[in-house]
């Protein structure tokens, strides 16, 4: 039984850090959207229950990698993520987001029947 509540509880940190990743960036705070992506990935890895979710996780994954890095390897002059961010790329940042919390959502869902 208790193997049963620490995988809920688990499930529960990635879901709700696979929520706050396009409300960061969407918020404008594109640089703290790492903590929940970090959350996300460690959890997802951990937990065999969300085998089917990786790749939305790796998707978003990429897509906050690629971000950080052209912003701190490129010739900008931003002052942090968000200004860097188009609102092309800020939308698109958030609408994969959204998708992959809405795969952990669902995710969850079957999980639980």
């Amino acid at each position: 039984m208790t193997t049963t509540a620490t995988a809920r509880k688990t499930s529960l940190a990635v879901l709700v850090a696979a929520w706050a990743v396009p409300v960061f960036v969407a918020g404008q705070f594109a640089l703290l959207a790492g903590v929940p992506v970090i959350v996300m990935l460690v959890g997802t890895l951990r937990e065999p229950r969300l085998r089917a979710v990786r790749w939305w996780t790796a998707a978003i994954t990429a897509v906050y990698a690629g971000s950080v890095a052209f912003w701190l390897l490129g010739p900008s002059d931003a002052p942090s993520l968000s200004k860097f961010l188009s609102p092309v790329a800020t939308g698109v940042f958030t609408a994969v987001g959204v998708a992959a919390a809405v795969a952990h959502h669902i995710a969850r869902r079957r999980s639980a029947k």
